[in-house]
């Protein structure tokens, strides 16, 4: 056996390991080197940022800030790329106002961005941090030791890989309230370190067009019935919809805040309840309209033996994403739950900024009667 099939044996594929370590790395809050040829970069995200850490990237060398166009919109500056700004000394009450800080505005010129700077906002994103880091440009060989390197091009190629790759981990059926014939089916893959979720309502005939709804998970409206999103209705109603009428496949995928992740989730609530819209509120913290993917939700579904759907959804991006996966959508119908005086803004700005199929008065006549 030679070397390079050993390492397979023991780690499966070593280049999406090497991804998943730096992912971990990088959430831990630890600095880590992107590598491509002879040039590197230590990179961290700026949650991480403490006066001992800020201190020791300030002593590698000349630092610099990375922010996403998002926001250096709202600091001032209109870029359809990411950009970076000179860190003299790594000033951690700067990096926050430069990073976070609502009222703030740029204070110095604004630089392209480099490959490797953008490698790092990809792996902040894989982290499901804020979209915001601290990089230090190095040679390849002067890298401090003992810090975890990363080749960039596996970081590049890092989610496309993984969603040809996605499989069937377990299954077991679970009884419903409202769906008592329903099966589990687990996968993992795809968005890296987490299992993504298949329910499979009832009995759906799998050699024609299937009932199919893709959920984005949602913490607040799916299990605790928040009022400021319309989730946990839509999740509920479709799979009640799907028992009642033949069957059908929910996806649950866990792309909380639209593939922000729960702790942005909840800093984009804030903003929200300051006045902010959802769009707007995410800008503000960097990100773009919807970082989600939708390719291994599509491969979810062909494991499953599905090839045409009636998919269930507001959102045009999923069903433009299901078809360039190659399924044939044959339908595409609404998703409605309660509209209410705390998401009315939030599904208007859905409809009006994001393009979603929205009819107010089609809601309306979806809604149960209220006594």
């Amino acid at each position: 056996m030679d070397s390079r099939t050993d390492v397979e044996s023991l780690f499966g594929d070593p280049v999406n390991a090497s991804v998943e370590r730096a992912i971990s790395e990088f959430r831990a809050g630890r600095p880590i080197v992107i590598v491509d040829g002879h040039q590197a970069l230590v990179a961290t995200g700026v949650e991480a940022l403490e006066p001992a850490l800020a201190s020791a990237l300030g002593r590698l060398g000349p630092a610099h800030l990375v922010l996403p166009p998002a926001r250096l919109r709202r600091l001032g500056v209109e870029r359809a790329a990411p950009g970076m700004i000179a860190l003299p000394a790594v000033d951690l009450a700067r990096v926050e106002t430069l990073a976070l800080k609502i009222d703030a505005r740029i204070d110095a010129p604004v630089g392209p961005a480099g490959p490797l700077d953008a490698v790092a906002l990809e792996l902040a994103s894989l982290s499901l941090l804020l979209p915001a880091v601290i990089a230090v440009p190095l040679n390849a060989g002067s890298a401090p030791a003992g810090l975890l390197s990363v080749e960039a091009e596996a970081v590049r190629c890092y989610r496309r890989g993984l969603a040809r790759t996605i499989k069937i981990v377990s299954r077991a059926p679970v009884p419903l309230d409202g769906a008592p014939e329903t099966e589990f089916v687990v996968f993992r893959g795809g968005e890296g370190l987490r299992d993504q979720v298949a329910i499979i309502v009832g009995t759906p005939d799998f050699a024609k067009p299937v009932p199919v709804r893709l959920h984005s998970a949602c913490l607040t409206g799916d299990l605790f019935g928040s009022l400021k999103c319309d989730c946990g209705d839509q999740l509920r109603g479709t799979v009640r919809f799907m028992a009642e009428n033949g069957g059908g496949v929910l996806l649950y995928l866990d792309q909380e805040g639209r593939g922000n992740g729960i702790a942005n989730k909840m800093r984009a609530y804030q903003l929200q309840s300051q006045g902010w819209d959802t769009y707007d509120a995410d800008e503000v913290l960097g990100f773009g309209f919807d970082q989600r993917r939708f390719d291994f939700a599509a491969e979810m579904l062909k494991l499953l033996g599905v090839a045409q759907v009636a998919v269930y959804t507001n959102n045009p991006l999923k069903i433009a994403a299901l078809q360039r996966a190659g399924l044939d959508v044959v339908e595409d119908r609404r998703a409605y739950g309660r509209q209410t005086a705390e998401n009315v803004l939030y599904l208007a700005s859905k409809r009006d900024r994001a393009g979603h199929y929205i009819d107010f008065d089609d809601l309306a006549a979806h809604l149960p009667i209220q006594d």
